[in-house]
């Protein structure tokens, strides 16, 4: 006598698309119904009647819009680097304080998943969320940049950003090493 394993099985078919649709359906009737004791409550008639009047009504559709005919020019130029956040008047400072900041070039992977790309201004912070864009303010000189946080570190005391190169050659000197500065955090 065969086992209960050894009987050939019949194909299953998937119910999830069939679960999905009753879900979706079950979801929009409940709007409507929904919609219509708001109707009712509001215009102090029966939810029935509402419901017809809500019924009765088109919903609104998204109107077409026309497009440029003629195809976009690609960009001329050579060597495309990921979009760096610029200066703003109206950006709003969640926060800010004082350090020092260093720079690094060694090409090595980020904490964040991406390639380290050292003429990019990106910056290197221990515990501010990805893609923060911070001001950081030279307070020897008043020159400053906004990089966008991609990395951890630096792991050095009194330190409290590793700006890339790019993000450091903008307000001091290479050969420096460290300065001092100001960050700001944007919005």
């Amino acid at each position: 006598m065969p086992g209960r394993h050894s009987l050939p099985r019949k194909p299953r078919r998937s119910v999830a698309p069939l679960a999905t649709a009753t879900v979706a359906t079950a979801i929009l009737a409940g709007g409507g119904l929904l919609a219509a004791e708001v109707a009712a409550e509001n215009t102090g008639t029966d939810p029935a009647a509402a419901q017809q009047q809500t019924a009765a009504r088109p919903s609104p559709s998204p109107s077409v819009t026309a497009s440029r005919s003629e195809p976009q020019r690609p960009s001329r130029a050579a060597k495309r680097t990921a979009a760096s956040p610029s200066p703003t008047e109206t950006a709003s400072v969640l926060g800010s304080g004082t350090c020092k900041a260093s720079y690094y070039d060694e090409p090595q992977g980020t904490a964040n998943g991406e390639t380290f790309d050292p003429d990019a201004l990106t910056a290197a912070h221990k515990s501010l969320k990805f893609d923060t864009r911070v001001r950081v303010t030279n307070t020897a000189n008043g020159k400053s940049v906004v990089v966008r946080i991609n990395d951890r570190g630096p792991y050095i005391s009194g330190r409290c950003l590793d700006l890339s190169r790019a993000a450091f050659a903008e307000i001091a000197k290479l050969s420096s090493g460290v300065t001092t500065v100001r960050y700001e955090i944007l919005k």
